[in-house]
């Protein structure tokens, strides 16, 4: 172990008992909740990996933990420990079973594999998403809880716009943000920015819905300034269903303005950047980018090596592998190839090799039947669509109720990036993979909080008109004595 490693080791061995300690004051537990869902964009300015290989060309590089993870777990056994009144201290999260299952997939897989490091890497990670998941679901109760959450992205995503404005004057043709990748940014905002389109039209307070209108803005500005081809469609996709199904139809002014003001504001952002688009979209077509044979490093070409480690490995080449046998092996069957991570003579320190590995596939479907197989696959693929499961529930009826509007706006936020996913691997990354299980998190406490108010509508609330029949016959039978009905 380094130096540093050691130091941090202790550091956060000392700091996390005490955060568990504070957080069972709640007010406290709020601050960390916030600053938990606040700080995610600058998640990598706050950890440490220990066991690094930053070389690796992979999802995860290192036994990664963070400031974060230390408010997690505060938040996480706080929440248990000091609960909010009158809730329960502990219930079974929807989905957390699927994911549980999907881990010990990965377990069996990583245990099968080699190189079996790069699998932990990633297995360490999976375990960071459901705390992350579990402190959210602990945590979230009532309004207040979702106005924290509301007002903690808002911060995100404004300050993720000024930097990408920043950005954009500095030169940049696209802009990554802080999250290091234009595509990445796309994502994190076709995930986020619904949430905001929900509380608009939710009974959260009004200073929390006229920051969210402020982040709308500003995610739209940053998604222009990242002329993704996939992330802008999908982006006007996800906040024209989500508008579509919290709106009321109810004419009032202020709709009136707002349908006037934000189209132009958009328009104005769209002529600004016009050019780049333009340009992103008819430089490679999507004939090109999957059918063309000769286009290295393509869309098409990583479906090409998934189909021929499908022939080799019916349950993959191993978690987080995929890096490292397509730099060995596969590579070279489909195009040029690549340098083999065996033939490094060295352990790097400080920079990284001067050599081409190859990248994590562009398709998280492609991803992760290459890395966990077909079965993994498609015990994946039932995680998710559980997830959408859990989301749709809160489509009908239409109620305002910010418990049930936010859970619409995380509905739409997994559509923005599932279907980003499919051109894209950035779901691991550890902004949007983190962010994603908070979100996954909240919606599960939505959900059992609607089934413990259907619960106690159906056990607890009976008819009225029993009710005065009831006490109709019991003064009949005692009409001298005073009668109390529970």
């Amino acid at each position: 172990m380094d130096e540093k490693d050691f130091i941090a080791a202790i550091f956060f061995g000392c700091v996390t008992p005490l955060c568990v300690l504070a957080c069972l004051w709640r007010p406290f537990r709020d601050a960390a909740f916030f600053l938990m869902v606040a700080l995610m964009p600058i998640v990598e300015k706050l950890s440490i990996n220990f066991d690094t290989h930053f070389w690796y060309r992979g999802t995860t590089r290192g036994f990664e933990f963070t400031c974060l993870d230390v408010l997690a777990i505060g938040v996480f056994f706080g929440s248990i420990i000091t609960p909010r009144r009158g809730y329960v201290r502990w219930f079974w999260p929807a989905s957390l079973g699927f994911m549980i299952l999907f881990f010990a997939y990965a377990c069996m897989n990583v245990a099968g594999s080699d190189p079996k490091i790069y699998g932990l890497f990633e297995l360490s990670k999976m375990l960071r998403g459901i705390l992350f998941f579990l402190a959210a679901a602990m945590f979230v109760r009532t309004e207040r809880e979702l106005s924290i959450l509301v007002l903690a992205l808002c911060c995100c995503v404004c300050f993720e716009g000024l930097v990408a404005l920043k950005q954009g004057f500095g030169g940049y043709l696209r802009v990554p943000g802080t999250l290091d990748d234009p595509n990445s940014l796309s994502m994190y905002l076709c995930m986020v920015t619904p949430i905001f389109v929900a509380a608009v039209n939710s009974t959260l307070p009004k200073f929390v819905r006229v920051f969210s209108v402020v982040a709308i803005l500003a995610a739209c500005g940053a998604i222009l300034l990242t002329v993704s081809r996939a992330g802008i469609p999908i982006f006007a996709f996800v906040l024209l269903a989500t508008t579509f199904m919290c709106m009321t139809w109810r004419i009032t002014f202020k709709k009136i303005a707002a349908a006037l003001f934000i189209p132009l504001v958009i328009a104005a952002m769209l002529f600004k950047s016009w050019n780049s688009i333009e340009e992103r979209y008819t430089t490679d077509s999507l004939k090109h980018e999957y059918e063309d044979a000769s286009a290295f490093e393509s869309r098409g070409y990583y479906l090409r090596i998934a189909d021929l480690i499908m022939h080799d490995h019916f349950y993959g080449v191993g978690l987080n592998n995929w890096s490292y046998w397509v730099s060995k092996k596969y590579g070279a069957k489909v195009g040029p190839a690549y340098s083999d991570y065996d033939e490094l003579a060295y352990t790097p320190v400080k920079f990284r090799p001067n050599r081409n590995y190859a990248a994590p596939a562009h398709s998280l479907a492609a991803l992760t039947v290459g890395e966990l197989g077909i079965p993994g696959l498609i015990l994946f693929g039932i995680v998710w669509l559980r997830w959408f499961q859990i989301g749709a529930k809160f489509l009908f009826p239409r109620m305002a109720d910010a418990t049930r509007r936010l859970g619409v706006g995380i509905f739409f936020g997994t559509i923005g990036i599932f279907l980003q996913s499919i051109t894209e691997w950035v779901y691991h990354q550890t902004q949007i993979f983190l962010t994603f299980h908070i979100f996954l998190g909240t919606v599960a406490a939505l959900y059992w909080l609607r089934k413990r108010e259907s619960k106690r509508q159906y056990y607890f609330e009976p008819d009225e008109e029993i009710i005065s029949t009831k006490e109709e016959e019991l003064v009949e039978e005692n009409e001298h004595e005073p009668v109390v009905v529970a």
